[in-house]
């Protein structure tokens, strides 16, 4: 594994649980974990890539977890689907966690060095069934992949060249099976703080030292035709907390309880361990005078070498320049300060990323509300990087040209720590499985892919493999037209299970976990569904027509699952009832008189089983237990989504049947007629025209869920 990262240390510890002997190469161990840019993990989307990769037995939900110190779930207001959970990290605790994890983990070598070039076997014609584990889908919707897609994995190609190795920059060589690169920034990387140029991957922390690029590996991967096209990304300013005026800024408080990403934690109620050290961020916000600063110092700013100087960086995190000069009319835009640790006065100012020289970051964070006396530990910089074009890699992430090589993370044209350790996660399990069985002289495994339908992971890859990418990827729940069943709530239920069939989850507390969570859910659902009053009732007890409805038929009976499908119904208000009227019963039952006479009934009687005062009083104990908060918001949005589920699928197959149906060419890509869609999405139609939606779906940035839309 190349590059102690995100994507690499995920994907050690994949292929190292997979069996593997495996080999994490990086060039410091001791900036193994850390966290380049903003210390925080999750969010919208990411937050359920986090859930989804613990629940593979991943380590990233377990280190946020270990070192968070403000947590929310965002787009709370919302529904389950699209809810987000976020949690701030302390930078020194998160990488001390993950180097713990990964120095313990069984089958795993750190070694400290640098990756110049791959070894390879060229001209090394052979079949995909011999030497890659590829196989037809584990997962009901095959729809994501086109005919060319179905037929790789089933038919032989030939390939240019199989892996067998890395060297090192001093010389040394380690043979291996398979090769999975992940140099995140790393590749022909180039720093810039106004019009200075240097070379590197990325600064240490707090410091000028700059970690050197990976120049060999791109030479490499041009060599063998590999489409190399660059990125940019940025980090922003760091500032003192010492001068800030924290008094004047509006406080953003940790949730609490604090839901944590791991679902062992969840599963076992417990708290994160920095529960009583939680802290709080901060909000606030540029102005006019800023933005003046922003575009009156805009000619310091770098020329890149992408989009004639302009740079390809990141849509969604953009730069502060980059939003002034997109939203010319907008009078502020909010900036979080979020403090770095427990004991740090650093403070990362969300969304203020600009590399600008030095002074003219320091003018701009000053007239910013708080931080008229700011002053700055670290300049903001950006850096270019070359990426990879990922349709030349199959599902499995291995490259289609070299067996054995595979890519993750930002190679790949992602951004984000979140979307590097899903790709990491799969790229190592594939490798170690198909190197393990290798090794062993086994036939191939069955590889570990995910289909749209199952997992945030398989749109991810889904979408990169089929559409590619133009610009930074980032995850969003809009980009999954099953959204609806992939919530970050049923991570586990979803993919646990079939982690484990591939021999990637391997703690046996997590399969217990999982097994009661789902008894738990099912005698919670199997409660509501058989709890029922009148229409009329539910209203008396309840909210009025929030649960009566305005329907006639006040005396038609309810169940409680019924009842909490009605929007603005919760669980919590419908199990309160349930429990009132549990109270109730048991106050009835309590004043009768002990069943004597069913102790004395005949020896001979034959008839239907008596229940017994104890029986009716256990029955009415288990309407008293309200869904514990590990199951809380599974059995919610189980109940809440279950006819949209069934909707979703009817839209998806109408879809699918009409890809080769034509789009009218005079249609016209405006706001005002598809009020609905991203100015991405309008903005990536308008310049290609598509003909068919067929032509539709191939474009990236546009979601499935727009699509079915426009049909």
């Amino acid at each position: 594994i190349i590059g102690g990262g995100h994507a690499g240390s995920e994907a050690a510890s994949a292929s190292a649980r997979t069996g593997a002997k495996t080999a994490l190469v990086t060039q410091r161990i001791d900036t193994i974990g850390e966290l380049s840019c903003n210390p925080s993990i999750g969010g919208i989307g990411k937050g359920h890539l986090v859930r989804e990769i613990d629940a593979l037995d991943g380590v990233m939900g377990e280190c946020a977890d270990l070192a968070g110190i403000h947590f929310r779930m965002l787009n709370r207001r919302k529904g389950p689907a699209v809810r987000g959970p976020r949690a701030q990290a302390d930078r020194d605790l998160y990488k001390s966690a993950m180097q713990n994890i990964l120095k313990c983990t069984p089958n795993l070598h750190l070694i400290e060095g640098g990756v110049e070039d791959l070894l390879l076997e060229e001209s090394c014609p052979m079949g995909v069934a011999d030497m890659t584990p590829l196989a037809p889908f584990a997962t009901n919707d095959k729809s994501s992949m086109s005919d060319a897609e179905q037929q790789a994995l089933s038919s032989s190609i030939s390939k240019k060249a199989r892996v067998s190795g890395v060297k090192l920059a001093n010389g040394r060589e380690i043979r291996s099976r398979a090769v999975v690169v992940t140099t995140g920034t790393f590749l022909r990387g180039v720093l810039m703080i106004g019009h200075d140029r240097y070379v590197g991957g990325r600064h240490l922390r707090d410091s000028e030292e700059v970690e050197p690029p990976s120049v060999g590996l791109a030479k490499t991967l041009e060599r063998f035709g590999f489409p190399l096209n660059r990125l940019k990304t940025g980090t922003p300013a760091r500032l003192d907390a010492r001068t800030i005026d924290f008094d004047v800024l509006v406080e953003q408080p940790s949730e609490t309880p604090p839901v944590p990403f791991s679902h062992i934690r969840q599963g076992t109620m417990q708290n994160v361990p920095n529960i009583d050290k939680l802290i709080k961020c901060y909000q606030t916000e540029t102005n006019e005078e800023t933005h003046k600063i922003v575009m009156e110092y805009a000619h310091l700013l770098p020329q890149y070498d992408a989009l004639d100087g302009k740079g390809n960086g990141p849509r969604y995190c953009p730069s502060i320049f980059k939003k002034v000069e997109r939203f010319p009319d907008r009078q502020k835009h909010n900036s979080f300060l979020e403090p770095e640790g427990i004991n740090s006065n650093i403070i990362y100012p969300n969304g203020m990323s600009g590399p600008y020289p030095e002074e003219i970051q320091l003018k701009i964070m000053r007239s910013m509300k708080g931080l008229s006396n700011v002053d700055i530990l670290s300049p903001g910089y950006d850096v270019e990087y070359d990426f990879v074009n990922p349709q030349c890699l199959t599902h499995t992430l291995e490259t289609k040209s070299i067996h054995g090589l595979y890519l993750a993370g930002q190679i790949c044209g992602t951004t984000g720590y979140e979307e590097a350790a899903a790709q990491g996660i799969v790229a190592g399990a594939n490798a170690g499985r198909s190197a393990g069985a290798a090794s062993k002289g086994d036939k191939a495994p069955s590889p570990l892919v995910f289909g749209r339908d199952e997992a945030y992971i398989g749109v991810l890859i889904d979408d990169l493999v089929t559409r590619g990418t133009s610009e930074p990827y980032r995850m969003f729940t809009s980009r999954a037209e099953y959204r609806i069943s992939l919530r970050a709530d049923n991570a586990d239920i979803r993919l646990t299970r079939q982690g484990a069939n591939h021999g990637l989850v391997i703690d046996p507390n997590r399969l217990d976990i999982l097994e009661t969570r789902e008894r738990m859910i099912g005698e919670s659902i199997h409660r509501l569904q058989n709890f029922k009053l009148l229409k009329s009732e539910w209203g008396q007890r309840g909210t009025g027509e929030q649960m009566a409805g305005n329907n006639p038929k006040q005396f038609q009976k309810k169940s409680a699952e019924e009842i909490l499908q009605m929007p603005h119904v919760t669980l919590d208000a419908v199990e309160g009832i349930i429990a009132k009227e549990g109270e109730h019963l048991l106050e009835l039952e309590q004043q009768k008189v002990d069943d004597e006479e069913e102790l004395n009934v005949a020896d001979d009687y034959d008839g239907p089983p008596i229940e017994t005062k104890a029986h009716r009083i256990n029955k009415i104990m288990t309407l008293l237990e309200p869904s514990p908060l590990s199951i809380y918001d599974t059995v919610e949005a189980s109940i809440k989504y279950k006819s949209y589920a069934a909707r979703q699928e009817r839209d998806m197959d109408s879809w699918r049947k009409a890809q080769g149906q034509k789009i009218p060419p005079d249609l016209v890509y405006e706001h005002s007629v598809f009020p609905t869609f991203s100015s991405e999405e309008l903005e990536k139609l308008r310049a290609i025209q598509p003909k068919t939606f067929a032509e539709a779906a191939q474009i990236s940035g546009v979601t499935p869920q727009s699509l079915v839309y426009l049909h």
